[in-house]
């Protein structure tokens, strides 16, 4: 077993520089460029891309939570 502590989980250096590029990337503000690129460009593609993602999700034991929460209506009390 390897004494690396800069390697694998729990790689602390690692998170703090992603962290790190991600910030400054939002901070840019070429985020909705960025998603505008990575947008399907035809029918074609956008098909490709749905089914990557039931691939992708295929192999998740459980559906991400933040994926499942509906959002809040405004100003209506009492409804989630």
């Amino acid at each position: 077993m390897s004494n690396d502590k800069e390697h694998g989980e729990g790689n602390y250096k690692a998170s703090r520089d992603y962290n790190e590029r991600t910030k400054r990337f939002i901070e840019s503000g070429k985020v909705d460029e960025a998603a505008h690129d990575a947008a399907p460009h035809d029918a074609q593609e956008a098909a490709e891309m749905q089914d990557a993602e039931e691939i992708g999700r295929s192999h998740a034991k459980v559906e991400d939570p933040a994926l499942l929460k509906r959002p809040r209506n405004s100003g209506q009390r009492g409804t989630q």
